[in-house]
């Protein structure tokens, strides 16, 4: 576990721009059994491919037209038994830190892994999430 202080501003950079933060299992399954509407659950981190792809990627998406019903995160290191239970619903993908999963009437319907966020512009996720979102929401 990461110490709060560390954190902070990482989360806040979702938090101020929308992102509810899920802090509890009962949270994540509140919001991830719905099955209604689309949800956007970024699985946040420490690393550097999230300050510098993952977060900037998952706040431009939600500038353009269409966007999902909920935007929300979990804290990959921080919120452990959030993560967890997040990361039962992303199955059959193993753990990614940081991921992006977008979900639909409570299906996933779309996953970005830390393999394709790396070394990739926000610019770029971005615009393969606007890609799902033109699909999906």
């Amino acid at each position: 576990m990461y110490p709060a202080e560390i954190v902070a501003p990482m989360a806040k950079d979702l938090t101020d721009y929308g992102f509810e933060p899920l802090k509890t299992p009962e949270e994540v399954s509140s919001v991830l059994d719905q099955t209604e509407g689309t949800v956007l659950v970024v699985v946040n981190s420490v690393c550097g491919c999230a300050a510098a792809n993952a977060r900037p990627g998952a706040k431009l998406s939600i500038q353009g037209g269409k966007k999902p019903n909920r935007i929300v995160t979990v804290f990959a290191g921080v919120d452990a038994q959030a993560t967890a239970k997040a990361r039962e619903y992303m199955l059959p993908y193993p753990p990614s830190s940081p991921s992006i999963a977008l979900f639909k009437e409570g299906k996933l319907v779309h996953f970005l892994e830390r393999h394709h966020i790396e070394g990739r512009s926000a610019e770029i996720i971005a615009a393969n999430l606007e890609m799902a979102f033109d699909r999906y929401c």
